[in-house]
């Protein structure tokens, strides 16, 4: 039978699908739009399901807050390649994921695949994204930050394979600050905010690893402790947000620039694409 142009030009804006896999659709479904959409999903899970063992290591970090300032999200979408990075409907399909965590703030990843999306669930939508694109799209993580006390400070890197949530409270300008803060994040990768949130078996790690070298260098007994002790306080000034220099302003710890501004951090959440 005869397929018009209008009816694949209407599957293709109903499935995204392109013009010459609309047109075999409709052919194969001897004319019945309906169908052809249920071919194209099919083929879409053939599609995902050679797919599925592929990396998916590209992609982008997107954010959402809400209106108030309370609430931000970050969440992580993957492809496998950075030219579908950049394609229309891989972005609007990020952008779409941020919204619906923020709306419906789930748990994890797991329970963002069962939200409704699009007439389906989000999982049926990456299926059929895979199969449309022809690439392994996926989903790898989400975070829903929310501030009891003060404000959510969203940043997203150039080239948006990074992003931070900075939950900041206190009298001064969270905004500025926060943003300020979030770039120090995105930029040094702190292990923890306060020295009290690194966990206590890093401590001791660090601690035994700085006696041991202090052994093998001949130190005495009596100083080992205390120059492991020394090296401790180098670790925290690394690696802890609140103790290391501020990155526009190495004379300055960022826990000088909060309490000058009248602010504390609450916490951090960090996405890099991939890691």
């Amino acid at each position: 039978m005869s397929i018009s142009a209008q009816d694949v030009k209407r599957l293709r804006e109903v499935t995204g699908v392109g013009m010459m896999d609309c047109k075999k659709a409709l052919t194969e479904a001897n004319g019945d739009f309906d169908a052809a959409i249920e071919l194209l999903r099919k083929k879409g899970q053939k599609v995902a399901a050679k797919r599925a063992d592929r990396e998916a290591k590209e992609g982008l970090v997107v954010t959402a807050s809400s209106a108030d300032g309370k609430v931000g999200v970050l969440v992580e979408v993957n492809c496998e390649t950075d030219f579908v990075a950049r394609n229309d409907d891989f972005q609007k399909f990020g952008s779409d994921m941020a919204d619906l965590v923020l709306a419906h703030k789930p748990a994890d990843r797991d329970a963002l695949l069962t939200l409704p999306y699009e007439g389906s669930t989000v999982e049926t939508t990456i299926t059929d994204l895979t199969g449309k694109i022809g690439e392994k799209i996926d989903v790898r993580r989400v975070a829903v930050v929310e501030s009891a006390d003060g404000k959510v400070v969203p940043y997203i890197h150039p080239g948006s394979r990074l992003g931070v949530l900075v939950d900041i409270a206190g009298d001064g300008d969270a905004e500025e600050v926060g943003r300020d803060i979030a770039m120090q994040v995105a930029a040094l990768n702190p292990l923890a905010a306060h020295r009290d949130d690194v966990p206590d078996e890093v401590k001791e790690k660090e601690m035994e690893i700085a006696r041991e070298v202090a052994r093998s260098e001949g130190k005495p007994d009596n100083m080992v402790d205390k120059i492991a002790t020394g090296k401790l306080e180098r670790y925290f000034k690394d690696n802890v947000l609140t103790e290391q220099p501020f990155v526009k302003d190495a004379s300055v710890k960022v826990s000088d620039l909060l309490k000058k501004a009248g602010l504390r951090v609450n916490r951090y959440v960090r996405f890099a694409l991939g890691d």
